[in-house]
């Protein structure tokens, strides 16, 4: 009797935990990663002949309430057309009784493996920018991300930026339809939380990454995160940017180490705006995305930023920095000048 090796026992295990797509137009290839809710593969779409990611539900057990809210997942991307977020073509089931959504294959990397080649800062903040875009249009539809990180957005091979895993995403009360209130409870199921107990503890339930998370998300305060959560993300996201670090707070809850002590590079203007958006108190912060972009797109122009107040010495340096090739241009025009007078009166 032959005993199979650690590896072949590895790779039988694997083959057996893959996803069947017999009856569906999908054809597996292999697997891209795997979260808690479900594994990502790469596929070919058999009738348009092209390669897909299809994201699964993990294991065929899973409940039914999990398995609706992979659905509702599906459903609130589906509803952000935007450049920046990665479309979904289809939702079904597999013949184990699975849920998929089948997605745009990505290619390329993910913003923390592009930040850590040598890019300069402008080239990091027209990244950065486009990701708040991003975010500022799901904002502008009412969906909260709740989850912003490095690893949650990918530079694509053209240099495109997409913001992925909406998967614990909020739609605010104003947008909400009755399945996304459904949807909501069933995150909640999908953290622990079950039937009577769900509205009792749905306030204190902590939904995101530690370091990432806003103040009042790491408090579990569910009812009040708005817009401004997502900001303060994507202000720690701008301190990864600017300093290859995440953001740490002291036991006062204040940031223990700012972006100039850590890289002089970063301008005193880029600082101010990294910190507003790392505001502890909401009320402090950008409040949204869309502004947060717009102070961005003028860092990147050289120009005026709203959280930060330059003296003239600032603004004088700045402008001449702005304008520096039509200085240079007057600069040696009047050299021309000097010359062509002192050589006349000769």
């Amino acid at each position: 009797m032959r005993w199979l090796s650690d590896q072949g026992l590895r790779n039988l295990l694997r083959v057996a935990a893959d996803p069947d797509f017999g009856g569906t137009k999908y054809r597996l290839l292999d697997e891209i990663s795997r979260g808690g809710m479900g594994t990502v593969y790469r596929a070919v779409d058999t009738e348009l002949e092209r390669q897909i990611a299809i994201k699964v539900l993990n294991g065929p057990e899973a409940g039914e309430d999990i398995a609706r809210r992979m659905v509702r997942e599906a459903q609130i991307i589906a509803r952000l057309e935007h450049p920046g977020i990665v479309p979904v073509h289809d939702v079904g089931l597999l013949p184990d009784g699975r849920v998929f959504y089948a997605m745009k294959l990505v290619r390329g990397g993910r913003l923390d493996q592009y930040a850590s080649a040598d890019v300069s800062l402008k080239d990091r903040l027209r990244k950065f920018q486009a990701a708040c875009e991003a975010v500022a249009f799901a904002h502008s539809h009412g969906v909260i991300h709740r989850d912003l990180k490095p690893q949650n957005i990918m530079i694509g091979s053209f240099g495109e930026v997409l913001v992925l895993d909406w998967g614990v995403a909020k739609v605010m009360p104003t947008h909400s339809t009755q399945a996304d209130s459904e949807a909501d409870t069933l995150l909640l199921a999908a953290n622990g939380n079950t039937g009577d107990e769900l509205q009792d503890t749905a306030q204190g339930t902590i939904i995101g990454t530690p370091v990432y998370m806003s103040p009042e998300q790491a408090r579990g305060e569910i009812e009040g995160l708005d817009e401004r959560s997502d900001v303060y993300s994507l202000g720690a996201i701008l301190y990864f940017l600017f300093t290859g670090k995440s953001p740490r707070l002291t036991d006062e809850a204040r940031l223990q180490i700012r972006p100039r002590e850590l890289n002089s590079k970063v301008t005193k203007p880029a600082e101010a705006v990294c910190l507003k958006a790392l505001a502890q108190s909401r009320e402090d912060r950008y409040a949204n995305a869309r502004e947060l972009a717009a102070d961005i797109a003028h860092l990147i122009d050289d120009e005026p930023v709203s959280a930060y107040r330059e003296n003239t010495v600032e603004r004088v340096g700045r402008w001449l920095g702005k304008n520096r090739f039509l200085v240079l241009l007057v600069l040696t025009y009047l050299l021309i000048r000097v010359f062509f007078i002192f050589t006349a009166r000769r």
